[in-house]
């Protein structure tokens, strides 16, 4: 019976966030307990598990796992070499392996690999050799680098922007694996680097122009010689030297079709990537504009989203609110661990004097001095409501400052939905402002019944304005960090000769 292990690895960094990632950060499991987690939760390595189990002649073999508890600054070197080391004695210790599959994401970068995904994997062919058929899934945010090709037969990567696809990602990736395994495919892969950097609602795959290129990668891959195709456009937040845009398919033995469909991808994508810029405005005009409004505004502060890499303990927004004296009600989220133990010194109901902002990214933002209600203490343990994840943002104190509700909690958690408020008890309906720290969420949370929804230019190190953020390590030139950028289309292409 053919034993598949499956282990993961995974968080998305920006490396403009000068707070380092630890081991503590990162949700570590072993063996069952692997399982046993993936089968309550809807990402990729249960989307897999629901393909494998169909099959009584395969044995799953968990092995290993750390999900980053969320996004955040480069990963301290000495971690990762642990992680890195715990995967590898993982693997040895289950012993031989058929083949396997692996939930990576492609965007993480630690202080001495810039490639941690393209290391584990060549660090996972010394265990388990050259032979045996890998295949990997990955965030379209990720940096498909030639090492994390070489070392796996496929990569499969999401399709949707707002990511709500992962559960059948991971199926995607277990139905190729056993093609692989049964001899039906032995996959060809090719590459397009495209030098481009982009954000903005353009790439929402349901309605922005990103979806000629997506929908074109749906076609290649549900075509009868098609294996995996997709566009990876990248974080630009994680500043490596292979930090670009990609375009990747995978055919069935065929290099010629798979060149032609990767260069066609990435002549969709380049075609648009000019209109893949977000429209900012200044906290000037963003408060001013939330004061007319008789609904609620929406201020989205991406530069400081924590699910993209950034700190989350930006009082930019806050700072502004109180210089242009509003009056309305506002909620807003804030990392400050030292705020949040004042609060609990404190207990609920007390009045305290803290300082809140500016505790982690001290270069970017300086502590504002409030005086609070704490209206309510929790220890910050949130089930996720976009897929049933347990999160954890640590020990938090919501702080009432006039008509401003603060939720300021001890470590960044994502913020791509609304569990953070949810779990605290906040109507988001009766605010005037509330501050939405992603740079987009499924339309039906907020942009779908809010008055206003605007892209607030504020300092923040995953900032949309990226010329401001100052790259110093991916190739140039670059859009948009460079002028008058050429694309020269050129195919690389990449085969394994794993025995299926």
């Amino acid at each position: 019976m053919p034993r598949i292990a499956i282990a993961e690895c995974k968080q998305e960094v920006s490396t403009f966030n000068p707070a380092l990632t630890h081991y503590e950060d990162f949700d570590v499991l072993h063996g069952d307990d692997i399982v046993q987690y993936h089968r309550n939760v809807r990402n990729e390595i249960g989307g897999a598990l629901s393909i494998f189990d169909q099959r009584q002649d395969v044995l799953i073999v968990p092995v290993y796992s750390a999900r980053a508890i969320t996004s955040g600054g480069t990963l301290d070197g000495a971690d990762f070499r642990r992680i890195a080391s715990e995967w590898v004695t993982c693997l040895a210790e289950v012993g031989h392996v058929d083949a396997a599959y692996f939930s990576l994401h492609g965007a993480m970068a630690s202080t001495d690999e810039d490639d941690p995904e393209g290391f584990l994997l060549a660090e996972t062919r010394r265990v388990v050799g050259e032979d045996i058929p890998i295949v990997v899934s990955y965030d379209l945010h990720g940096i498909l680098t030639d090492r994390m090709l070489q070392h796996a037969d496929a990569s499969v990567v999401y399709q949707t922007y707002p990511h709500v696809d992962f559960f059948e990602t991971g199926e995607r990736s277990a139905r190729l694996l056993l093609r692989i395994l049964d001899g039906e495919a032995r996959p060809v892969t090719a590459k397009v680097f495209i030098p481009a950097l982009v954000r903005g609602d353009e790439l929402i795959t349901a309605t922005g122009l990103i979806g000629h290129a997506v929908h074109a990668a749906r076609d290649v891959e549900q075509s009868r010689e098609g294996l995996s195709a997709g566009i990876f456009w990248g974080n630009p937040f994680t500043d490596v030297s292979a930090l670009g845009t990609n375009a990747m398919v995978s055919t069935n033995g065929d290099e010629a079709l798979a060149s032609k469909h990767a260069l066609h991808i990435a002549d969709l994508f380049w075609q648009h990537h000019a209109k893949m810029r977000v429209p900012l405005t200044s906290l000037t005009d963003a408060v001013g504009r939330a004061r007319e409004s008789a609904g609620t505004t929406i201020l989205v502060d991406a530069a400081d989203a924590t699910s993209s890499g950034a700190s989350g303990d930006s009082n930019a927004i806050l700072n502004e609110l109180i210089a242009q004296k509003y009056t309305g009600s506002a909620l807003i989220p804030i990392v400050d661990p030292p705020a949040v133990h004042s609060a609990f010194e404190a207990g609920v109901g007390a009045v305290i004097t803290t300082r809140v902002g500016g505790a982690v990214d001290i270069g970017r933002y300086k502590p504002t001095e409030i005086q609070a209600r704490v209206r309510m203490l929790s220890d910050g343990a949130i089930t996720s409501e976009s897929y049933g994840e347990q999160w954890n943002a640590g020990r938090t104190a919501v702080l009432q400052f006039g008509l401003i509700t603060l939720i300021i909690t001890s470590r960044a958690v994502s913020l791509y939905d609304r569990s953070l408020f949810y779990a605290h008890g906040q109507d988001l309906a009766r605010f005037g402002v509330v501050v939405v720290k992603s740079p987009h969420c499924q339309p039906h949370m907020y942009r779908e019944w809010a008055a206003q929804y605007i892209n607030v230019d504020a300092p923040g190190s995953s900032s949309a304005n990226l010329n401001s953020l100052g790259h110093t390590h991916c190739s140039r030139p670059i859009f948009p960090l460079d002028p008058n950028v050429e694309f020269v289309p050129k195919a690389r292409l990449f085969r394994r000769h794993s025995r299926g």
